[in-house]
């Protein structure tokens, strides 16, 4: 699992590879707070290569949102997989978050 960061003009886009769990949420939070402290507001996070989530990663991702929230910005997901759509659904965070299928529709809809 590792987590990839980099910049589209001013949106920050975290790509997750394998799983965000309990194990290494905290390394994905510090990696966008740090980036709120230099100044970003759009952060988008790449679900592309990420085939499982746990209740720890939804919940950093939940607080994530907040504090992006709080500080003007804003927080978009992308390509989720069907299972993740699901998960997303079930816990109704899909009405949380602006969940786009692409990237680039996401990146638009900044």
């Amino acid at each position: 699992m590792s987590f990839t960061a980099s910049k589209q003009g001013d949106i920050t886009i975290i790509e997750i590879e394998g799983q965000l769990i309990v194990g290494n949420r905290q390394a994905l939070k510090q990696m966008v707070l740090d980036d709120l402290e230099k100044g970003t507001r759009k952060v988008l996070v790449d679900f592309a290569r990420t085939g499982y989530i746990d209740s720890s990663g939804l919940g950093v991702l939940v607080s994530l949102a907040k504090k992006i929230r709080e500080m003007g910005g804003e927080l978009r997901l992308a390509n989720l997989s069907d299972d993740l759509q699901t998960l997303f659904e079930l816990t109704k965070l899909d009405t949380l978050f602006q969940i786009s299928e692409t990237r680039e529709r996401a990146l638009e809809s900044f």
